[in-house]
């Protein structure tokens, strides 16, 4: 999977949302946002090679997909840090 070459993110509600990731070679990958969201590195990455994808022109379905992965990942992390602060 080459997260610097994606073509599409998309989005699969149900019992366990998924974000199912497809390049430009073909490969397809589904994850789970909250692997993200424990892995910021892993979400830096992501959505690094997502903004490159989008620039370059390929990808072309699921920018609304990952900004809203973003901020469930900002809003997480910022919950977390509250409750780590004794501020929730």
């Amino acid at each position: 999977m080459r997260t610097d070459h994606l073509v599409s993110v998309r989005c699969l509600d149900g019992v366990g949302q998924r974000l199912v990731l497809r390049d430009a070679f073909g490969a397809r990958a589904e994850i789970d946002p909250r692997v993200l969201v424990a892995n910021p590195p892993l979400w830096h990455r992501l959505d690094e090679d997502a903004r490159r994808s989008a620039r370059r022109g390929s990808l072309t379905c699921g920018e609304t997909a990952l900004r809203r992965v973003s901020e469930r990942i900002d809003r997480e992390t910022a919950q977390t840090v509250f409750r780590m602060s004794g501020l929730e």
